[in-house]
């Protein structure tokens, strides 16, 4: 069992949610953080040691400066989430996404200095291009834009590091996670903001078929993963069912005020929409025993509350 871990890209919603749950397990927890990051006061209420450091600092980043490393060392893990350029126009920088994919590497060869027996990685849906069919680990991959071919090529170059240094290494490939500390540029965040103003959002048709998992359950699934996931293995991290996106505004929508009126047919669907999004999550759970806890009507209602308490600092 995991019995220390340390976390780049914490101040996210899969990394505060993963701070979360390793501290609910016992786990002693390290964040590596951008000195430049704008969350570090999100650590201030968590028994969590932090470290600044940025991405281009693993390189050279030495273990003492993060935790002891002896014969006696705990089991431990690097959740490596830190990406840059995960957004907007930043995605088809090839030269960012590139230096993310060079980072990750370097990650992992920190991880082998300290001791760590895991490194658990964080893929994209992106690395699939579009597909209709649902996501396991044996879809075949055309990344459509440099974001999913950075991460496909990160797979497997850390599968290929840890081989050699001997560590276990679990490629998740992540789908769309919602909850509190997600970004204001989000579908959801963007939608709670707009309703919670009383404006009229403008939305697409909301045809699309998509798979929502909360944020604590992808955490749990990362822990999870950590412990019991095969090694060199991928594992898409998703609740395993698809609803029409329409039904996850309306659901936010009605957990705000049911009275308030959607713009939907308002913005054309953008060119290479992806219409089908969905984890084929058998693997995980026969593997980990994952199951998700939280269903959207409740996420929802958590992660309104969430904005609305922060909206008020």
């Amino acid at each position: 069992m995991i019995e220390r871990a340390v976390i780049t890209g914490a101040t996210g919603t899969i990394g505060m949610a993963l701070v979360r749950k390793c501290i609910e397990s016992g786990i002693e927890t390290t964040v590596l953080v951008n000195p430049d990051s704008r969350r570090l006061d999100r650590f201030s209420a968590y028994p969590v040691k932090v470290i600044k450091c940025a991405l281009s600092d693993f390189a050279s980043k030495k273990a003492e400066d993060i935790w002891t490393v002896n014969d006696d060392a705990k089991e431990a893990a690097m959740f490596h989430l830190a990406w840059s350029g995960t957004f907007g126009d930043a995605r088809n920088d090839r030269e960012l996404q590139e230096r993310n994919a060079a980072f990750a590497s370097d990650a992992v060869r920190l991880a082998y200095r300290l001791g760590c027996t895991v490194f658990v990685g964080a893929g994209s849906q992106a690395e699939y291009g579009r597909v209709s069919a649902m996501l396991s680990a044996h879809t075949p991959c055309r990344p459509e834009n440099e974001y999913g071919r950075a991460k496909l090529k990160t797979s497997e170059e850390t599968r290929n590091l840890c081989r050699e240094l001997g560590i276990r290494h679990i490629w998740p490939r992540i789908l769309s996670i919602y909850g509190p500390c997600d970004g204001s540029g989000t579908m959801v965040m963007s939608l709670i903001s707009s309703l919670l103003d009383g404006k009229k959002p403008s939305l697409t048709a909301g045809e699309q078929m998509w798979d929502y998992l909360y944020a604590d359950d992808a955490a749990s699934a990362l822990i999870l993963l950590a412990d019991r996931g095969k090694n060199g293995h991928i594992y898409p991290i998703g609740s395993g069912i698809a609803r029409p996106l329409r039904e996850y505004v309306e659901i936010i929508r009605d957990t705000i005020d049911p009275s308030l009126p959607l713009g939907f047919g308002e913005v054309p669907y953008k060119e290479g929409q992806v219409m089908h999004l969905l984890a084929d999550i058998s693997e995980l759970k026969e593997d980990t025993g994952f199951t998700p806890m939280v269903g959207f009507e409740e996420g929802a209602a958590l992660t309104v509350e969430w904005v609305r308490k922060n909206s008020a600092v």
